[in-house]
């Protein structure tokens, strides 16, 4: 009988897997769409899923502003701060939860946007787009990206881990499946050659549109200098700063400057 119930319901796992088909359908549906957009149209979805976010939460942050200075007032007795402190605590619960209600509607087109930006590295040698003040910052510290008059050029291979690397990755279906898996905050098992790092940008790049940082944690320090270099270019490539706290000295200047970076 056990058996029999396995058969028609699945594991756990199979389930879970069912449950996340249709968003990975849709992620492939809007891929079809974003892959014929140009190279700017591509960045600008940045943009676009910043300022949605941005309006989504625009309320309850207005809410939390105005709470935070009464709270800055001299003149509220303490028992009073006490009751304003816990509404505060509600108010950013409540600012989480709408935060995760918006990623998971924009979660599609923006996984969609990170594997085109992959597939792009991968089919060209380099990436032609109108250069943003970033881009400029960005020529400046690094031999991959290199600006000509008004134009960037984002190249296909650079450094990481002290290796010249270049793109040749492309996320499958199954990558998908696991970013959807990390971003709603579980363990998503893969086997060696899978392509877990790949899998994470995924999420980190989501999680990093509202602006309040992305913080990656990896087995060693090796491989977190490694693999900010390896996958950061996916990210820069769309303005957001991407830095490693580990290669930078302790209580440095530029090391607490890392902290703050998009991820």
């Amino acid at each position: 009988m056990l058996d029999f119930l396995k058969k028609m319901l699945g594991n756990k796992s199979q389930r879970d897997i069912k449950s996340i088909n249709p968003m990975v359908d849709k992620a492939l549906e809007a891929w079809e769409k974003i892959k014929n957009v140009s190279n700017d149209e591509l960045r600008a979805y940045t943009h676009s899923f910043k300022h949605r976010i941005k309006e989504y939460l625009a309320a309850k942050h207005q809410e939390i502003d105005e709470l935070r200075e009464q709270l800055n007032s001299d003149e509220i007795e303490i028992d009073e701060k006490e009751k304003l402190y816990a509404v505060l605590d509600r108010l950013e619960k409540e600012s989480y939860e709408l935060t995760q209600e918006v990623l998971r509607e924009i979660l599609p087109e923006a996984f969609a946007v990170m594997k085109d930006t992959a597939r792009r590295f991968f089919e060209n040698e380099f990436i032609e787009v109108t250069a943003t003040q970033f881009d400029r910052d960005l020529a400046a510290r690094k031999d991959s990206v290199q600006i000509d008059g008004d134009i960037a050029r984002f190249r296909h291979n650079w450094m990481a881990g002290g290796n010249m690397i270049t793109w040749d990755m492309v996320h499958y279906d199954c990558q998908l499946i696991g970013g959807v898996v990390l971003h709603e905050g579980k363990i998503a098992e893969m086997a060696t050659g899978e392509g877990k790092t790949l899998v994470a940008t995924l999420p980190m790049y989501l999680n990093a549109l509202p602006g309040r940082g992305v913080h990656i944690v990896t087995v060693n320090d090796y491989l977190a200098r490694r693999d900010s270099e390896w996958m950061g270019p996916l990210f820069e490539f769309h303005g957001l700063k991407v830095d490693c706290i580990d290669r930078h000295e302790p209580n440095s200047q530029a090391r607490r400057d890392a902290y703050p970076a998009d991820i």
